[in-house]
């Protein structure tokens, strides 16, 4: 089956979890953004998703991208599908009418992306750096730059590319090598060579812009040393740049997306920002960037969830078990043989996977909003708490939600047994594309020493504290899972604290515990989130299972998690001081 987006569920956390259409007008740019207006782009986004994009899926997989005299030819109905994505204006959602795009906001433009990329990851690469490219551009190009490339990159008609890692760094970009070298022109001829470039060739697009992280002569050796320079793959006199495809990576996953290796031969570009302040000017991509992983791995998931129900409603297998004075299902008749969905180990895979996909979107679809209030609010308190928000909540959502479209895929493909294993029921490629998620734009490792490192522990923990103070500000002690909630958030702030004592004492211990920390983090906001969905399905009235189940199972068989990710940290932090103690009291000989 191809992937199905549905919009009633988005439209449920949207308005009556987070509120956000309050939230959004109070921001001058969308003070006309009503409800009804979301949900009109949302149900022609679901629409256009169904109809157009997930039938191509498939060939993307099983043919993929092809190299061609150094010519990259995208698998069949890409450049149909791409072509009705541009024309129809989603990629300028997000972008300044100014520009060319729609205004809209942020968080619309984040949830028709987890949409593309459950129903087609491949050819969703291939847009998925645009907005992260107008942002830089728009923050850091000069005039002449945005007048010749701001409206075409903003309204998708030209792709860009992010081109930072070479063989022999990987993520130590302090090592790269790609030069650039000064023209009397004012531009530059760049020479070096990239891997790993998304989209680095295709024929969507008539041209392609590259953003590629390079060093001066007499640059400072290291990160503080890297320029950014804009090159594109025909020039605006209409040659073809000196930019060269050599191959495509043979991938274990993702085919339909074109991942290059690229070679520079002199060609010619132009700075974008200041002389070796080239990680600046990227950064201002990486919220965004990490957000829209986020997304990627929400959407796979759900995309893994929906074939392994669909599967289990339909496919019968032996007699399930049942509790003791519980009539037997009434589905089962007078059949020899129940439903899969009908046994509990199944049941706890479905309903467990269920309980991610909702919690998560609660949390990212909140960080989206957080991401206009920190552009827009104008108030500079209401700025500054949304920043920090997105600052230490993006590597949480970028590394978890990835991990858990890998592994709550694989756990999709369990419930079909054998038949998971071969193409036809199309749940392997979900897994095998849902890989690289955990790899590209910073490692989920180095987002958790990006969290805990950087961000945490800079200021002792204070940041953090007032994040997760603002979630139990959120909730109501007089609910009892509310209170759970509260309960744990406290636990976390102390970890936080003791955390931030015991790495004075060794300063390596916060790069040993950072992938469990960010796991704590992300367990206890995933519990915020459903005490929230818990209030807003009783209010709503909803239909109640599809909201409990998954409820009742992050509870049973997520949450315990915390517990377990606390105590790992925590004895890591007793061993340090008491250490430390026992080096401090013990007695000294003569």
């Amino acid at each position: 089956m191809n992937y199905q987006p549905n919009p009633e569920d988005v439209r449920f956390v949207l308005h009556a979890v987070l509120d956000a259409t309050p939230q959004l007008r109070a921001l001058a740019p969308f003070a006309e953004i009503d409800e009804d207006l979301q949900i009109q782009v949302l149900d022609e986004a679901a629409k256009f998703v169904a109809e157009v994009v997930a039938p191509v899926n498939r060939a993307g997989d099983e043919i993929g991208c092809r190299l061609v005299d150094g010519e990259v030819i995208t698998p069949p109905g890409f450049r149909e599908a791409y072509a009705g994505f541009q024309q129809g204006g989603w990629p300028a959602l997000s972008a300044e009418t100014e520009d060319g795009g729609q205004g809209l906001p942020g968080v619309l433009e984040a949830i028709v992306f987890e949409w593309l990329s459950g129903a087609n990851h491949g050819l969703t690469m291939a847009p998925g750096l645009l907005h992260g490219a107008y942002e830089c551009l728009k923050h850091h190009a000069s005039a002449e730059l945005k007048q010749r490339y701001l409206t075409k990159i903003a309204t998708g008609e030209w792709l860009a590319t992010m081109c930072l890692t070479e063989a022999h760094a990987g993520s130590d970009l302090g090592q790269v090598r790609t030069r650039a070298e000064p023209q009397l022109d004012g531009s530059y001829r760049v020479s070096g060579a990239k891997i790993f470039i998304s989209g680095g060739e295709h024929d969507l697009t008539t041209n392609i812009v590259h953003l590629v992280l390079c060093r001066l002569p007499d640059a400072p050796a290291g990160p503080k040393g890297l320029s950014l320079v804009l090159i594109p793959k025909v020039l605006p006199d209409g040659r073809r740049n000196a930019v060269q495809c050599d191959r495509i990576e043979e991938k274990m996953g993702l085919h339909g997306s074109s991942t290059c290796s690229m070679r520079f031969d002199g060609a010619e570009g132009w700075l974008i920002g200041e002389q070796n302040r080239g990680l600046a000017a990227m950064f201002v991509m990486m919220n965004s960037a990490r957000l829209h992983c986020a997304m990627q791995g929400i959407g796979l998931l759900d995309a893994a969830w929906q074939k392994a129900d669909a599967y289990a409603s339909e496919r019968r297998q032996m007699r399930a078990p049942v509790q003791a004075n519980v009539a037997a299902p009434a589905s089962r008749g007078a059949e020899s043989a129940d439903l899969i969905a009908e046994h509990p180990a199944m049941r706890r895979i479905l309903n467990t996977q269920r309980a991610w996909i909702d919690g998560a979107r609660a949390i990212a679809y909140r960080t989206a909003i957080q991401l206009d209030v920190a552009k827009h609010a104008s108030d500079v308190k209401t700025r500054d708490r949304a920043q920090r928000w997105c600052a230490l909540v993006t590597p949480v959502m970028k590394a978890a939600c990835t991990q858990q479209a890998f592994s709550g895929a694989s756990e999709c493909l369990q419930v079909f047994g054998g038949h998971g294993y071969v193409r036809e029921w199309g749940i392997e490629q979900v897994v095998r594309d849902a890989r690289v998620t955990m790899i590209y734009e910073g490692t989920n490792e180095i987002q958790a020493i990006d969290l805990l490192v950087r961000k945490v522990l800079v200021d002792g923990g204070t940041g953090m504290s007032g994040v997760l103070i603002e979630m139990r500000d959120q909730l109501e002690a007089s609910r009892e899972t509310d209170a759970n909630v509260q309960r744990r958030l406290a636990q976390l702030r102390y970890l936080t604290t003791t955390l931030a004592m015991a790495a004075h004492i060794d300063p390596v211990l916060p790069y040993e515990v950072a992938d469990d920390y960010l796991r704590v983090v992300m367990i206890v906001m995933l519990a915020w989130a459903w005490a929230r969905i818990d209030v807003a399905a009783a209010v709503a009235n909803v239909e109640s299972s599809r909201w409990s189940r998954p409820a009742a199972a992050f509870r049973r068989w997520v949450l315990p998690e915390f517990d377990m990710r606390l105590g790992i940290v925590k004895r890591a932090c007793d061993v340090v001081i008491a250490a430390q103690a026992e080096r401090t009291t013990a007695p000294t000989t003569a």
